[in-house]
């Protein structure tokens, strides 16, 4: 077994022998020098339980590769690591570029739990519209109720940029408190019109069967393409298909197919890939499991809520677990771990996590379009 003084002469032979990282922001090696600055991230990542403040050599060796790590997720995992207080501006700067990406959404976290409130509202309210809403879109997919004081007076400041308006609607529609605040504006006509349909689209998709049954109240769901009601399956069966409509209906916004499958690649990595879902389903399967999505739900895309001892909550896919930790996969693909000492109840969800109602976006057509398309998709 290696001594644990070898492992520390190891370590400190790593740290030294960082260099500059090649390409700013790569996380993998390219050449020799960024080889040794991942070796050293490495080394770093075996240290445990290492009081800074007690290694001052070892501090800076870890303020130097912090520096050459800035603005990736090897950055987030050594301030987490190391439970440094002082790098919040570079955990923004993460979150703002990969607001929709796991480490953008841990740097968040990180964010948050040091209630660093004054660096997020300054982000919010600065002239950076682009980053502003990065800002936002990183804060709604955090999950953190704690986010709600900080997006909900964008939703009705008008003079902001629209689409900074627009994300903090999509991110307050992410946690139970944000949707409450939105309908709460909405009763009281206080939110905008221009921010109804959004608010509309997102909260009457919402997960929670009382803010959902509010909405449909308050903010009722666009109206559906089609005005006739689809015909039985055996007649849709009969109905003749244009597969290449149906590709583009299947990335519409308003089907938003594609923000949860993907096929050949392109797409949200959610739900089940469709690659080759025409050789796995007929097309009466495939009818059946979009009307009646939580008739069959495939084994591993079961929903779980997750309670956590904070007060805050998780839902999605169980995407891994350890005796220790719990990766859960929440919709637009993002990957979220905790710690099991930190969840006070987990509960596997009846329904399924595909929402039901896709085909009131849809003329009758375009849905046998999209069957016609999704029973292309077979194996070579």
């Amino acid at each position: 077994m290696q001594s644990k003084r070898t492992h520390w002469k190891i370590t400190w032979a790593a740290l030294l022998g960082a260099g500059t990282l090649f390409a700013a922001g790569a996380d993998q090696p390219a050449d020799p020098e960024a080889e040794r600055l991942a070796t050293a991230v490495e080394a770093l990542s075996r240290l445990q339980d290492v009081n800074l403040q007690e290694k001052p050599a070892i501090k800076a060796a870890v303020l130097r590769v912090l520096e050459k790590t800035r603005g990736t997720a090897n950055f987030v995992k050594l301030v987490q690591q190391f439970k440094l207080t002082d790098q919040n501006p570079g955990l923004l700067e993460v979150a703002q570029k990969e607001p929709a990406g796991e480490a953008g959404v841990a740097a968040m976290r990180l964010i948050l739990a040091a209630k660093d409130f004054p660096l997020l509202k300054s982000a919010l309210a600065g002239t950076n519209a682009p980053a502003a809403a990065k800002t936002a879109e990183a804060l709604g997919h955090a999950g953190d109720k704690q986010a709600v004081p900080l997006l909900e007076p964008l939703v009705t400041e008008a003079a902001r940029d629209a689409a900074v308006r627009k994300q903090a609607v999509r991110a307050l529609a992410q946690t139970q408190e944000g949707a409450t605040a939105l309908l709460a504006l909405a009763r009281a006509d206080k939110l905008p019109d221009n921010l109804k349909y959004t608010a509309s689209s997102e909260l009457n998709a919402a997960r929670w069967p009382a803010i959902k049954t509010e909405a449909a109240k308050l903010l009722p769901a666009p109206a559906a393409q089609g005005t006739e009601a689809l015909p039985p399956v055996t007649e849709l069966l009969k109905m003749k298909g244009d597969a290449a409509n149906g590709a583009k209906i299947f990335t519409r916004e308003t089907t938003a197919c594609s923000k949860c499958h993907q096929v050949r690649g392109q797409g949200v990595d959610f739900g089940p890939a469709l690659t080759e879902i025409g050789t796995k389903l007929g097309k009466d399967a495939l009818i059946e499991s979009i009307l009646n999505p939580s008739a069959g739900i495939s084994f591993g895309y079961e929903a779980w809520q997750i309670d956590l001892k904070s007060g805050d909550e998780a839902f999605g896919l169980i995407a891994s677990e350890t005796v220790d930790e719990l990766a859960v996969k929440a919709q637009g693909g993002i990957i979220t771990r905790y710690k099991k000492s930190d969840i006070a109840k987990r509960e596997q969800q009846k329904l399924s996590i595909m929402p039901s109602g896709l085909q009131q976006t849809v003329t009758t057509q375009e849905f046998a379009d999209l069957i016609e398309f999704l029973s292309s998709l077979k194996k070579p």
